[in-house]
């Protein structure tokens, strides 16, 4: 039965990140020739993300969905507002200190690590903390039903308010980590942990959604706290040319360092939820023992597919990514990167792990009334827009301001025409678009473009595309909603009309 399950979630893996790979192909084969072992490096890397991502979406679906739905449950139950205000503060930072999607964002910086004594560790605790600190805010917003779009209004103006205070130079990456931080580990976690809060009240469907999107803008607003607590400003990208590969044998080293380092990071990442889970087990034992050897097993399924999945997208898409983006700026006067970034962005969506859990649940919590197949083409629309805005940002130096402040302006006020649940589904989904792939292959892509059209810019203009990724869904996906409402309610209509017809026919 499991080996089916297995079987199903990686032929489905394979549909979504076959697109991709054809792309890449095509290019390489034409207007962007790669050197064989870089290609090499790429179809390994391939394969990696199918196996990892099927693998990791089961795991997720035995492990970390039903964990987060038990302690959210359990939560509220309590009827203790500090604990429940504790526990979600402590489980932010957990589930976040490690998440490998912040990780790659703060490698990505070095040289914001070398301004500070803690490294790349302070970028990382920091946003970690503003995670907790958010999630603490959004578990109290379902405890005491507050409404989800007046907080979002709030916290976004303080966020561009902050931003005013804060060198241009650093405003990309600020933005760039909200998107970052709702990550494969992050996500599952804190959508069931909703679940599980907003489960014990009849008319909690709609609260299932929003602790993502609350994550999400409180490491920007953290990271723009750090950036005025240490003066940081005037930061330069320091250049790192990928190494060549030139044999199979510098593949394979290439490779088993990656999954050797990648066993590590994920270990790290998982070690703190299970031991917060076995603690939770030991304290409420509300956990039978055959469901606790599925969670487990779940943890081992987790543990590989991150694995396999973070090493192929680092290994094998990040020094591709990086060329392709050199590649397309040196032609034609760089215009090929709008319609391939717009092209690529609206595949690569599909090939995160955290939209295939977000899709489900919004499908079942909907009770199938929102299509995941639906959600799904929203947000393509969504991230095939952000990207070509990414790009064509690199080409003309507009300042990302520009752009992120209409644009947030419209998915805030669009939150007064959408049903609310699809506020917080819109909202999630922003952060859970701008996942692992956007990271280690969109953003090194939008690097390498920028080395060579604009080598000084390249802080203020290639980074800002994960940014970019975060927003464009907030406004398709609520788009989405309000077209629902008006089918739901011309459906309503239909039937009173029916209704009266019944009505007037048994009155005669």
């Amino acid at each position: 039965m499991r080996s089916k399950a297995l079987r199903d979630k990686i032929v489905e893996s394979l549909t979504s990140i076959l697109p991709i790979a054809l792309i890449i192909t095509i290019l390489s084969a034409t207007v962007s020739p790669l050197d064989t072992g870089t290609f090499v490096l790429f179809l390994v890397g391939v394969v990696l993300l199918i196996v990892g991502m099927g693998t990791f979406t089961l795991g997720a679906d035995m492990s970390m969905l039903v964990i987060g739905e038990y302690i959210g449950t359990a939560m509220t139950k309590s009827r203790k507002i500090w604990l429940i205000a504790f526990l979600s503060f402590i489980i932010g930072i957990i589930v976040t200190v490690a998440e490998p999607d912040l990780q790659i964002l703060a490698g990505q910086v070095p040289a914001l690590a070398q301004k500070t004594p803690l490294g790349n560790y302070l970028l990382i605790l920091t946003v970690a903390v503003g995670v907790g600190i958010f999630l603490l805010i959004a578990m109290l917003r379902i405890v005491f039903r507050i409404r989800l779009s007046w907080l979002l209004i709030f916290f976004y103006i303080a966020a561009f308010v902050l931003s005013i205070f804060v060198s241009p130079d650093f405003w990309a990456v600020s933005f760039d980590a909200g998107g970052v931080t709702t990550g494969p580990m992050t996500v599952p976690f804190i959508i069931s942990l909703g679940v599980g809060v907003s489960s014990i009240r009849k008319d909690g469907e709609s609260d299932s959604f929003g602790l993502v999107a609350l994550s999400s803008v409180g490491p920007v607003i953290a990271v723009l706290i750090l950036a005025i607590v240490f003066k940081i400003g005037n930061v330069e990208y320091i250049v790192t040319e990928t190494t060549a590969v030139e044999t199979t044998r510098n593949a394979a080293s290439a490779y088993l360092h990656g999954l050797a380092d990648h066993c590590g990071e994920v270990g790290i990442a998982i070690a703190p939820v299970i031991v917060f889970f076995l603690l939770f087990q030991l304290i409420t034992r509300s956990i039978r023992k055959r469901q606790l050897v599925r969670i487990f097993v779940g943890f081992l399924y987790t543990f590989v597919g991150l694995v396999f999945f973070l090493t192929g997208a680092n290994v094998g898409f990040m020094p591709v990514g990086m060329e392709i983006g050199k590649t397309l700026a040196s032609e034609w006067g760089g215009w090929l990167l709008i319609p391939v970034g717009m092209l690529l962005g609206y595949f690569i969506v599909a090939a995160e792990p955290a939209v295939h859990v977000l899709n489900k649940q919004v499908e079942r919590l909907s009770a199938g009334a929102i299509r995941a197949s639906a959600m799904k083409k929203g947000l393509c629309i969504g991230v095939c827009l952000s990207l070509g805005l990414a790009m064509m940002r690199i080409l003309t130096g507009v300042n990302i301001m520009w752009i992120l402040l209409p644009g947030y302006a419209v998915a805030l006020i669009l939150t007064f025409f959408t049903p609310p649940m699809f506020t917080g589904i819109a909202f999630d989904s922003g952060g859970v678009a701008s996942g692992a792939l956007v990271s280690s292959f969109v953003l090194p892509m939008a690097i390498g473009a920028c080395n060579v059209i604009s080598p000084d810019a390249i802080m203020t203009q290639a980074f800002g595309c994960v940014a970019f990724v975060a927003l464009t869904p907030l406004i398709s996906i609520q788009i989405l909603g309000i077209a629902y409402k008006r089918k739901t309610n011309k459906i309503k209509k239909t039937f009173l009309a029916v209704d009266d017809k019944i009505l007037m026919y048994e009155v005669d």
